[in-house]
């Protein structure tokens, strides 16, 4: 078959185009190089909700947060995912940072960011009583929050898919023809997917698919960025998200209140040549600690659980690159969606629809769509009348299997039903490892009930896809059971 549209890459820019296009008579199927959706530049965000200040409104990154912040209420109300709208504050520690405020805050006003609040250091203190109280000034931005950006990818796709969006992971553009009006796709294991128009939202490697397709020749690079996770019961977790005076190319290290209730830290700023390097170092950590323990109180080592590091992929002007391709006919590029991607990742994908529309896609509504996703149970949140009500209808959604995260067997095998079959997927989906131990308690149960679901052997299964392999032959005595697998 031919699809109307390819979009080549799943994480935030991809997933989010999906999802506009989801609502038109299209036939669309979206490209994943990895094992599933958001595991590339996507997973390791820092899952903040800009305020529209940092950028000025001349550049489309700037024009893209500031639509995009305004629309998570509705999407967080249909598709369920974690997010708030904690605030953010910029804080400065000497009247030459305070210099820096005064023009962010100045560049906010002009973009039309609303509510935004100068204040002196009673007021901040009075907003976050958790900062270092050697604070001189900062400013307020009450429409910042975060969001828990992998949920995030994984509800845009999955509505995508309820509304015929067609979805391919481990799919590695390779070979690209043009033949007759439509675009022939080759992956690098020999999969071939054609489509009449194509959009690029390869992240990191969107100047290589770029010049497969023989369109615009740019270079993507990669901007390394560590951060590092504390405890959920850490005392130094602050209500607001908490910014330093930016530097020429960083917003500076950040103490993040996350979604889900634990403290990021980060991340770091550095220009590096691998795309796939995702290292992290003690020198960064002790770094990154110096700097947020003079924003806020009470951090210590001895919180931190993880370490992990993204990857932005970053352009010469340092602005996103959204167009029509000059040089390849029906061919979009969605390129350089860096920091605040995520923030404008709603945006972006309805701006991609309509340069999709501009170039002649013909755009005729659904008259049915499915607008809403089913609310998502998580043992965690739920009351206890409520967990009596589940357990009665299924014993595994009182059997904890994630004790550090509250995380249910029941939440587990709804993750992996939705085709979530990597380590990586069910955590991502369920948080299932993500507590103190990191995995040190529920990883073999975690495996043995995807292998249960999947019938995969305990050997075959991976982190997160490709030869990231968990285990050689038999873990220990571990018996699996396998059943008849179910559709994802």
């Amino acid at each position: 078959m031919t699809y109307d549209v390819a979009i080549i890459g799943a994480g935030v820019t991809g997933a989010s185009s999906a999802w506009h296009l989801s609502r038109y008579q299209l036939k669309t199927i979206l490209l994943e190089r990895w094992a599933d959706v958001g595991f590339g530049v996507s997973k390791a965000n820092s899952g903040i909700i800009h305020g529209g200040f940092h950028h000025p409104v001349t550049t489309l990154k700037a024009k893209l947060e500031i639509r995009g912040n305004l629309m998570f209420e509705r999407l967080q109300h249909e598709l369920g995912f974690p997010f708030k709208r904690t605030g953010i504050l910029v804080v400065a520690f000497s009247d030459e940072e305070m210099s820096t405020v005064h023009k962010l805050y100045e560049q906010g006003i002009r973009n039309g960011v609303r509510d935004l609040e100068m204040c002196g250091r009673d007021r901040l203190l009075q907003l976050e009583p958790k900062l270092n109280p050697e604070v001189v000034g900062g400013f307020f931005a009450p429409g910042g929050g975060t969001i828990e950006p992998y949920r995030y990818v994984f509800s845009l796709v999955e509505s995508a898919r309820r509304n015929d969006v067609d979805l391919k992971c481990n799919f590695e553009v390779a070979e690209a023809d043009r033949k007759d009006n439509a675009w022939v796709i080759r992956s690098a294991n020999g999969e071939e997917v054609r489509a009449r128009y194509v959009v690029n939202a390869a992240g990191l490697f969107a100047d290589r698919v770029s010049r497969i397709f023989g369109a615009e020749e740019f270079t993507i690079h990669p901007r390394k960025g560590e951060e590092y996770l504390l405890d959920r019961n850490s005392t130094a977790r602050p209500e607001r998200v908490i910014f330093p005076v930016p530097t020429r190319h960083s917003k500076g290290v950040l103490v993040i209140p996350t979604a889900e209730g634990t403290t990021m830290i980060g991340p770091t700023a550095e220009t590096v040549e691998n795309k796939l390097d995702t290292t992290t170092s003690a020198d960064n950590m002790k770094r990154i600690l110096s700097h947020v323990r003079n924003m806020v109180n009470g951090i210590s080592p001895r919180d931190l659980i993880t370490s992990f590091a993204g990857l932005r992929p970053v352009m010469d002007n340092e602005d996103f690159y959204i167009a029509l391709s000059e040089k390849a006919p029906d061919f979009v590029q969605a390129a350089g969606i860096q920091s605040p991607g995520l923030t404008a990742s709603p945006a972006i994908g309805e701006y991609v629809k309509e340069l999709l529309k501009s170039a002649g896609l013909p755009l005729l509504e659904k008259v049915h769509i499915v607008t809403e996703l089913a609310p998502k149970h998580e043992i965690r949140h739920e009351t206890l009348e409520e967990m009596e009500h589940l357990h009665r209808e299924d014993p595994a959604w009182t059997h904890i299997i994630c004790r550090c995260e509250k995380i249910s067997e029941a939440e587990i095998v709804e993750a992996v039903r939705k085709g979530h079959t990597t380590l990586d997927g069910v955590k991502f989906y369920t948080r299932g490892g993500m507590g103190r131990c990191q995995g040190g308690f529920c990883t073999a149960r975690i495996m043995k009930i995807i292998s249960r679901e999947t019938g995969i052997p305990m050997e075959e299964l991976t982190k997160k896809g490709g030869g990231s392999r968990l285990a050689a032959g038999r873990l220990g005595d571990l018996k699996v059971e396998t059943k008849q697998t179910c559709e994802a």
